[in-house]
């Protein structure tokens, strides 16, 4: 189809046209002068995505590029825990229009905030600014006051709501500390008990300082003992020596009594030699000299037994004393070694004791924030702007409709017409002939108002040239 063809088609079909042009926009605008007026409320918030948490001390550096976020903020603006609670607080469930509509709608089956938070939640609508974190929240009633007060309802509602979503999780983490702190109290009170009981029935006042004394003293016998062990060795070779070769020991030539008694016998010695030697054998001083001599050697035996004795009583007296310290030792390892056991268990009972109470402090710690934050009554969630009563109608928009209405029935009047046009096709140009008929065009019949101003001749000469283009003998 070409343009000029378009334009004979819509000259040729104009009355339609305009028929359908003015229904269209007749209904338009009288249906929108019939339609009931409503009014939108429009309510403005931010959201703070980069306050973190002060309780907790938590910041978050960029929380805008948190993905979603925005987007779960919507949804929850969105929910029907805001809707509901924005019902309840404007009293809506008292309203007895609303249950009417409810009762006839649903006879009485599900519930009634349900159904009007799905009902009236068709009338909500939240948008978050581009490439900002505001949110509007929009309600359209009939009545300006009260989509106003709806609107403000409604932004209080999910400000409400994002401080619970914050505060419930504190609150049921708060309840789990406080479980876990008197468990964990009664713990290290136990670990507390098990370790006094235990400190005392052994007692344990300063274990370490003890530990110290015993092993001083458990070093002290020990030196003692090597000290003894020595003496031991010592006196007893001199008591063997005593016993092979007693004149000999330090001991026995070192005794005065010993030594005056050799030397007596020395000297009477040199005396039986010098008698002898003048009087003879049986003279009686050199008898009575034999008798000195024979008397000087039992005391010299005598004092050589006594003076060789006091080493083997010495060396008894050493090997008692070492008996008694090597059992002292032995005895004071014992109590060295129970008491480093002590120590050992006692150090157990006290490590117990410490990680239970570091285990309480942790829990204690976690309640007090967790208490702190469940009486939290911050929110990240700020009013941009409140809900005013809004002075003109949001819809119907008589001046927006009445332009489309105009746009829309040009559209369907010229549809309409080549519609019509397709369904009962005329020849209207002389394209269609040859595009439509796909004949060659013979001729153009005048208009008859154009056939007198044309003279004979003209027609006499279509006249002979549409004979002589037919066949047979119409050509003659």
């Amino acid at each position: 189809m070409t343009l000029s063809q378009f334009f004979v088609i819509l000259r040729a079909r104009w009355r339609l046209g305009l028929g359908i042009w003015l229904l269209t926009v007749g209904l338009v605008v009288g249906i929108s002068l019939l339609m009931t007026a409503q009014y939108t409320a429009t309510s403005a918030v931010v959201v703070d995505t980069k306050s973190g948490d002060a309780l907790a001390g938590i910041t978050l550096s960029n929380g805008g590029s948190i993905p979603g976020y925005m987007a779960t903020q919507v949804d929850v603006a969105l929910s029907e825990r805001v809707f509901l609670r924005a019902f309840r607080a404007m009293k809506l469930g008292e309203s007895a229009p609303l249950r009417e509509r409810w009762q006839a709608e649903t006879e009485g089956r599900g519930s009634f905030e349900s159904w009007a938070a799905e009902t009236m939640g068709r009338r909500y609508e939240v948008k978050p600014t581009r490439d900002s974190n505001a949110l509007t929240l929009s309600f359209t009633a009939p009545d300006a006051g009260f989509a106003a007060a709806m609107a403000n309802a409604l932004m209080q509602a999910y400000i409400d709501t994002t401080l619970e979503l914050r505060v419930e999780p504190a609150k049921q983490y708060n309840t789990f500390f406080d479980d876990r702190s008197k468990q964990l109290r009664d713990a290290l009170e136990q670990a507390q008990a098990k370790l006094s009981d235990y400190q005392r029935k052994n007692g344990l006042l300063a274990t370490d300082e003890r530990l110290d004394i015993e092993n001083a003293r458990l070093a002290e016998l020990s030196s003692q003992v090597v000290v003894l062990q020595g003496m031991a060795a010592e006196t007893g070779g001199r008591q063997s020596q005593a016993s092979a070769d007693a004149d000999r020991m330090q001991e026995v030539l070192s005794n005065p009594v010993v030594s005056q008694l050799s030397t007596d016998l020395s000297r009477q010695q040199a005396r039986l030699e010098e008698l002898n030697s003048r009087l003879g054998d049986q003279h009686p001083q050199v008898q009575e000299v034999k008798s000195s001599i024979a008397e000087l050697r039992l005391r010299l035996e005598a004092a050589t037994r006594r003076a060789s004795g006091s080493v083997a009583v010495s060396n008894t007296v050493t090997q008692g004393r070492l008996t008694q310290a090597t059992e002292a030792l032995a005895e004071q390892r014992a109590r060295v070694l129970r008491l480093k056991a002590q120590r050992d268990e006692s150090s157990v009972l006290q490590r117990d004791a410490e990680n239970a109470q570091r285990a309480y402090d942790a829990a204690l710690a976690r309640l007090t924030q967790t208490d702190m934050e469940s009486q939290n009554r911050q929110t990240n969630v700020s009013i941009l702007k409140h809900a005013s009563q809004p002075p003109f109608p949001s819809s119907p928009k008589i001046v927006l409709n009445t332009a489309v209405a105009l746009v829309l029935g040009a559209l369907l009047a010229v549809g309409g017409a080549l519609l019509r046009e397709m369904t009962d096709r005329r020849l209207r140009t002389e394209e269609d002939v040859a595009f439509g008929l796909n004949q060659h065009l013979l001729a153009v019949i005048p208009h008859a108002a154009l056939s007198s101003r044309r003279d004979s001749s003209r027609l006499r000469q279509i006249k002979t040239r549409v004979l002589s283009g037919l066949p047979g003998p119409l050509a003659r």
